[in-house]
């Protein structure tokens, strides 16, 4: 997803969640669903990316990390941690993904032109990852780009 195709439409939704001390929105379209803390499974020998799967009403489902792919630091234990069951493409077909969240705040509508491309001179997150940032109530809310991340992690330990 680009920016350009972000911006076709006048209104974006999203789900703002937390990763670490920073803000995340991902398209509401993608949600199926937000659970509380589940039991996981640990995968021998899968990447730190997805290192487990979870149990989603009946369905095996991998759980992946986005703060490994982000480079986000930081653990939240205030017990507000939850999980995302989400559908990303991968090569062109909807698959069904759980991402770990240190909280969820809101779904919010907000005007497309708000968001900006990632400035170049901010290289503490990963621009391949990302389509683009705006300016939320408490800071700065990136969107990251779940297809092109879950591409790539599912590429690099295919490769491994």
């Amino acid at each position: 997803m680009t920016l350009e195709e972000v911006q076709k439409d006048a209104q974006l939704t999203l789900v703002t969640m937390a990763l670490g001390s920073q803000t995340l929105a991902i398209p509401a379209s993608a949600l199926r669903e937000i659970l509380d803390p589940l039991p996981v499974t640990r995968v021998p020998g899968a990447a730190a990316f997805v290192p487990h799967v979870v149990n989603v009403r009946g369905s095996v489902v991998p759980l992946a990390n986005l703060k490994i792919a982000l480079g986000i630091t930081g653990e939240a234990d205030d017990g507000r941690s939850r999980i995302l069951v989400l559908e990303v493409a991968l090569d062109g077909e909807p698959a069904l993904v759980a991402v770990t969240a240190d909280a969820v705040y809101e779904v919010a509508t907000i005007e497309t032109g708000l968001i900006e491309r990632i400035p170049e001179t901010a290289s503490i997150w990963p621009p391949e990852y990302l389509v683009g940032l705006y300016k939320g109530p408490t800071g700065f809310v990136l969107l990251p780009d779940l297809a092109a991340i879950f591409s790539a992690q599912t590429a690099h330990a295919a490769a491994a």
